[in-house]
């Protein structure tokens, strides 16, 4: 049995493998099923788990899928990739894992193969967009052609990966607000958060727009595929645009606010190095007057301290007057 959450009931058999859901398609609608064998009429969309022990064995039996589609499906590593063979389009592509908790940070992987009577999805942990495909094919969702299935799917990762980039733009923009009115201004170490998220789209959707470039330069691409293809490469390279813009939004605001840090800082040094100079000459007076030798000034008078004490302050305002004539105080 799968994994997930909310599983479709199976019939289960020997070397089936762990279906999560699956749907026949087609101009009537969607139609739950529970079987796995390949179909002559109509299409049909399966999504399993690489994590069930059945589902290598019953991919490596598919005959409709070539061997090198096969090994993408079941590959371990993660990488954004993508091939055609034999009319087949097989597909790696990154979304975020489904955390029923909270905002998940994690990326996953989830894996396609696209065939003209069945679309196969895989994926070893929850994938938020396979929730979201299932949701929408059980509403009605209408699938006739596997290019429909290739950009539900695509479709679907992309709007949630531009409503995260949404949210982040407006974070960037309330924190810009904060910082024009310095009303809780944000710190540059505070918008390290949206920093990295950024960073984690900009790389998901670099990586799927260079894995449909790709795919339409193959000369192998279905001729049904080849305008999906181009509309889905379009729109995550326009995705990635507006990542990229957020980005520079927020690069702009990092470096309005170091030049703002560096000023206070400057300024800080500035009253303090003032401050500096003013007391030197009046620290002189006093450690000459503190000395215990013969021979000073007002040392029998009865006023002395006081005149010791006017003429430091009277060498600290010629200071003044002096760093005053030099330009030190003008600012």
């Amino acid at each position: 049995m799968s994994t997930s959450s909310d599983p479709l009931p199976m019939t289960p058999f020997p070397s089936a493998p762990g279906l999560i859901w699956g749907f026949d398609l087609g101009a009537e609608g969607a139609r739950p099923t529970e079987r796995c064998e390949e179909v002559g009429v109509g299409f049909r969309w399966l999504h399993l788990s690489l994590a069930h022990q059945g589902t290598a064995s019953w991919i490596n039996r598919l005959g409709s899928l070539p061997e090198d589609v096969k090994e993408l499906l079941l590959a371990g590593d993660n990488h954004q990739r993508a091939l055609v063979d034999e009319g087949v389009v097989g597909c790696v592509l990154h979304d975020f894992e489904r955390d029923f908790e909270q905002r998940s940070t994690q990326i996953g992987a989830i894996r396609l193969a696209l065939t003209p009577t069945m679309m196969i999805t895989a994926r070893l942990h929850p994938i938020r967009s396979a929730d979201n495909v299932r949701n929408r094919l059980a509403h009605g969702r209408r699938i006739e052609e596997p290019s429909d299935a290739l950009d539900l799917l695509v479709t679907t990762i992309a709007e949630g990966l531009s409503a995260e980039v949404r949210d982040l733009s407006g974070e960037v923009q309330s924190a810009e607000d904060a910082f024009l009115t310095d009303f809780n201004s944000p710190t540059a170490r505070g918008l390290i958060a949206i920093r990295r998220r950024l960073a984690q789209l900009h790389r998901m959707l670099a990586g799927m727009s260079t894995v449909f470039r790709r795919l339409e330069e193959d000369e192998e691409l279905p001729e049904p595929l080849i305008a999906t293809v181009e509309k889905l490469s379009q729109r995550l390279q326009s995705l990635d645009a507006d990542v990229e813009g957020v980005q520079r939004q927020l690069r702009q605001l990092r470096e309005e606010i170091d030049t703002q840090v560096d000023q206070r800082t400057n300024q800080n040094l500035y009253i303090l190095s003032i401050m500096t100079a003013l007391l030197l000459p009046a620290t002189f007076v006093t450690g000459l007057f503190g000395m215990n030798t013969g021979g000073l000034p007002w040392a029998r008078s009865p006023h002395g301290t006081f005149l010791a004490t006017l003429l430091a302050f009277g060498v600290a305002g010629m200071t003044y007057v002096l760093l005053r004539w030099m330009g030190f105080m003008r600012r």
